[in-house]
């Protein structure tokens, strides 16, 4: 089993910066890639950036020059930075990560608020 463990939530007001951390552990296989996620109430869960295993990234259009996802493969790490907020940016983010044989972990979310 994999476990994530995310941390860096809370509120902000708008136009603030926040960093979150994803630790993953116990028994990844191989390589993999790892995301985050946003979910709303009554809204589907969206990703918002993505690093495979291969450092390449990917963004949703509404963070793109605004978030930046990292990774420490050292410490089964992923970060998110997350600069200029904007109210709408509100949500629970989840860490995601999916290993070489294609199992799909999620963290449990953490709180993210942004105050107009």
């Amino acid at each position: 089993q994999v476990q994530l463990v995310e941390s860096g939530g809370g509120l902000v007001q708008a136009g603030g910066s926040l960093r979150l951390s994803c630790a993953a552990s116990g028994s990844i296989f191989g390589r993999y890639d790892m995301g985050w996620y946003r979910q709303v109430p009554g809204k589907q869960r969206e990703l918002v950036a993505r690093i495979t295993r291969d450092s390449n990234t990917n963004y949703a259009d509404s963070v793109k020059g605004r978030f930046t996802i990292s990774r420490n493969n050292a410490n089964y790490t992923v970060y998110l930075r997350m600069n200029r907020l904007k109210p709408e940016d509100t949500a629970v983010y989840y860490c995601h990560l999916e290993d070489s044989y294609y199992h799909s972990y999620w963290g449990q979310g953490t709180q993210v608020t942004v105050s107009s």
